[in-house]
């Protein structure tokens, strides 16, 4: 099978995949709603666009700030709900409506600027060692950080050295600054921040018992198999010239 039919199949499968789950889960859970359906249907597009987001960046494409921008608005709309309503994720919310939302702006400049149009994918990089080091002291210190601030804010009943709650909070909110920021510049690196930000998704809408919290718990299980294929994709895209595999050729 060669590079370009497996990508095909695979987005394929993500896409249908989501949909197919979304609905299902939405339907089920409009059936025995007890008010909120609005908030549901929102969350569901929310999901959908958002899948759109990560195959087309997967990819390379630049289209993935168009459906990104919605994504990321319902996402900080649905956050910041949870958190009124007594759970976690104001952390998320502010980190959407003030960081994501124009972030999708910079990052369709800065892919243009890489040569990203239509279906021509954007010119992919790496970081250096050096850079890899720096990231990840920063990504800890950052992390410590929050970890502190948002503890003020905790409105959960659990208690100790350690609120997961807060914890499942500022991973993904830190992964998402930083993901952002390497996306935006094209860099290999950023899906090892999204796969980071996926499985601590994950575990902060296990904690929820909100509606629309299955619908986030299916995204992001479809992120995070996204996520691992974008890594592939991006170790070839990222390869000085003449090393990568082109769309035509064969999968190892």
């Amino acid at each position: 099978m060669t590079e370009k039919q497996f990508n095909k199949w695979f987005n394929t499968f993500i896409l249908v995949g989501m949909t197919v789950v979304t609905v299902l889960v939405t339907g089920i859970k409009l059936r025995g709603a007890d008010g909120g359906e609005w908030l549901l249907l929102m969350s569901a597009l929310g999901s959908l666009m958002g899948v759109l987001a990560t195959v087309c960046s997967a990819n390379g494409w630049i289209i993935t700030f168009l459906f990104g921008f919605f994504d990321v608005s319902i996402y900080g709309v649905a956050c910041w709900i949870n958190w009124r309503d007594g759970g976690s994720g104001l952390g998320n919310a502010l980190l959407h409506f003030l960081y994501f939302v124009p972030m999708q702006l910079v990052g369709f400049l800065q892919w243009k600027k890489r040569g990203a149009k239509g279906e021509s994918q954007v010119k992919a990089r790496r970081l250096t060692p050096a850079m890899r080091w720096a990231w990840l002291g920063i990504t800890l210190a950052a992390t410590a950080v929050l970890y502190v601030i948002l503890l003020r804010f905790d409105r959960s009943a659990a208690e100790g050295f350690l609120r997961v709650a807060v914890l499942l909070d500022v991973v993904p909110l830190v992964c998402n600054v930083i993901g952002q920021l390497l996306m935006s510049t094209a860099y290999m690196e950023q899906w090892i921040f999204w796969i980071a930000v996926n499985i601590f998704s994950i575990g902060l809408w296990l904690t929820s018992d909100k509606s629309f919290a299955p619908v986030y718990i299916v995204k992001y299980a479809f992120y995070l198999i996204n996520s691992l294929n974008g890594l592939r994709i991006w170790l070839n895209l990222s390869r000085p010239a003449g090393e990568g595999v082109d769309a035509g050729g064969t999968l190892n």
